[in-house]
């Protein structure tokens, strides 16, 4: 809903409604582990560059996916390659917004990446700072602190969020500040954080190497364990 504000319109349905429409498609498709992606976009009732009279259409795709990368090798830690492309400056897109067009950028970073042989992109921001991952939020650790760019110009993820609180549950300061590329050097760990990639370590970015330490690992088992269902929706 605060996606679809910052776009200009307004969703048809409200959250208890999206929600129960998610549980009642996983619970006829039997699944119990599954990835739930509710979608919203203008109809094309009014042709142009105006969508003023458009109707809001809605969906909601389930499928299982078991990883969103390879398992064996997010155990050993991910390889990244620093994108070309940049995150815009929020004067000129609305970025905080989980709008489709701002993914533009994101997909040619990945397809480069991937063309290097690596998982996934990180992207600067049209300053100079560390932003994210092509499709997941970005974290480092040093000196047993857990350092994370602050998200002024790109989304801040439930899972971002969710995965700083586990953090300070286990009593780790949890520091959000600018983070240059030159910083990466200092780093020991690095991981990333989403809907579908969870928690995964990153072993390299570009000339900048990472272990899969303690703090990642307990991340990434605290996660799992707190997204697991306790009673299979499908049997309820």
């Amino acid at each position: 809903h605060e996606s679809a504000r910052l776009l200009g319109f307004k969703i048809p349905f409200s959250v208890a409604e999206i929600d129960e429409a998610c549980r009642t498609l996983l619970k006829k498709q039997g699944f119990q582990d599954a990835y739930v992606r509710p979608i919203a976009w203008r109809g094309s009732e009014q042709m142009g560059v105006s969508a003023q009279n458009n109707r809001i259409n809605c969906a909601i795709a389930i499928w299982q996916w078991p990883s969103y990368f390879d398992p064996a090798q997010k155990l050993k830690g991910i390889r990244l390659d620093v994108a070309e492309w940049r995150r815009p400056d929020p004067r000129t897109a609305p970025s905080k917004s989980k709008a489709a067009g701002l993914y533009m950028i994101c997909t040619l970073s990945k397809h480069a990446a991937e063309a290097k042989g690596c998982a996934d992109a990180m992207m600067l921001d049209w300053r100079g700072q560390v932003a994210e991952a092509t499709g997941a939020n970005i974290f480092f650790v040093k000196d047993g602190k857990v350092h994370t760019p602050t998200p002024d110009c790109f989304l801040d993820g439930i899972t971002r969020r969710t995965v700083i609180g586990l953090a300070k549950d286990r009593g780790f300061e949890v520091i959000e500040r600018a983070i240059m590329p030159e910083d990466l050097e200092g780093f020991e760990q690095c991981f990333l954080t989403g809907t579908a990639a969870e928690v995964t370590p990153v072993s390299e970015i570009g000339p900048y190497r990472f272990e899969v330490g303690e703090i990642a690992k307990t991340l990434m088992n605290d996660y799992s364990a707190a997204v697991q269902p306790k009673h299979a929706i499908a049997a309820e």
